[in-house]
Parts: C-alpha cells; sequence; structure tokens
C-alpha cells in the first residue's frame, strides 16, 4: 500500500505543545527505541521543552518546517538562515515511521527550503559524534564530516542528561544546489 507523501507547512505557536512530544518520542526514553534514531543510551532527561521549541519557532531567521499526513505531524526539522548558510536542526520522524525513507523526504525538503528561502548555498548541522550510525545516514545524503568539535553543554539538563562523560558535537556541512 503507498503512502501519500507528507505535505509541508511552518510550525506555529500552536503547533508548540505536539511538536515537544514528536522531538521527545523520537530521541529519548522507551518511545524513542521504536525508530532508530534514539539517544536514549547517551542522554537521559528531555531533548526540548515548550521553550526551547516555541523561541525557534518565533525565530525570525528561520522556521520550524512541520511535515504532516492526513492532518497528523509525523515529522519536523529546524532551519535558520545564518548568513552563509542555513543550520538544520530540531530534526524528528515519529519512531513509528522511522526506517521507511521518510527521513529522506523531509531532509530533501529542508534542503529545497533552505536554497529557496534563504539562497543559502550550504547546509550545516551539528551531531553527536557517538552516533556513528545517524552521522554515516547523513553521510549517505552528501554530508561531510569536518573534524571541528564543539562541547555538549553539560550540565545544562535542558538539553538532557549525559550518560557519558566523552559527549562532543561535529559540524557536518553539505553544498546546497
Amino acid at each position: 500500500m503507498l503512502t501519500a507523501p507528507p505535505t509541508f507547512r511552518t510550525a506555529t505557536e500552536a503547533d508548540v505543545p505536539a511538536l515537544v512530544a514528536l522531538v521527545e518520542s523520537a530521541y529519548r526514553g522507551d518511545a524513542s527505541r521504536a525508530g532508530w534514531t534514539t539517544e536514549a543510551d547517551l542522554l537521559a532527561g528531555q531533548r526540548t521543552d515548550a521553550d526551547g521549541v516555541a523561541a525557534v519557532v518565533a525565530n525570525d531567521s528561520g522556521r520550524l518546517l512541520i511535515a504532516e499526513r492526513d492532518g497528523e505531524l509525523i515529522a519536523c526539522c529546524q532551519l535558520e538562515h545564518r548568513g552563509d548558510h542555513a543550520y538544520f536542526g530540531m530534526f524528528a520522524v515519529r519512531p513509528d515511521l522511522q526506517g521507511g525513507g521518510l527521513g529522506k523526504v523531509i531532509l530533501a525538503e529542508a534542503e529545497r527550503t533552505a536554497l529557496t528561502a534563504f539562497g543559502a548555498p550550504e547546509m550545516r548541522m551539528t551531531v553527536i559524534r557517538q552516533r556513528a550510525e545517524l552521522i554515516a545516514w547523513y553521510e549517505r545524503r552528501g554530508y561531510r564530516r569536518t573534524g571541528q568539535f564543539t562541547p555538549f553543554p553539560y550540565g545544562d539538563e535542558r538539553f538532557g542528561i549525559p550518560q557519558r562523560a566523552d559527549l562532543e558535537f561535529e559540524l557536518l556541512v553539505k553544498p546546497l544546489g
């Protein structure tokens, strides 16, 4: 059975509670283990909160892109125009829909939007370097590892409670267009 392709729109303040639930379900706790993007073995606690999501929704230099199917929220991602590039973050696909190609569709739409809406020649993102499978997924889609690392914000539980002492982010980049 073929499923309908998702429709896309920019998130509004009214979407914040559903977006928080989606992001949390994709990355943290037992629900996240239904998909392959879980960070539950690396981080406990929250991935985001209503204030964090609301700040992304309200940011004038970007947008939180929502993917829906039949009016139901199934995925999201953050796009932020940062001068010579677009930043990609807060990428979440409903755990029971992961592994079926939906993430590729969302990422392609994010790249198209960054290029057409912002004129950004490059997409950048940061990924926890210990997420080898996730980094490999991005590499298969044209992203390259830079070897540039930034520390995980230890002590700031808004980003989770680290389960190990060596977490850090690596910058990934991809030319667009």
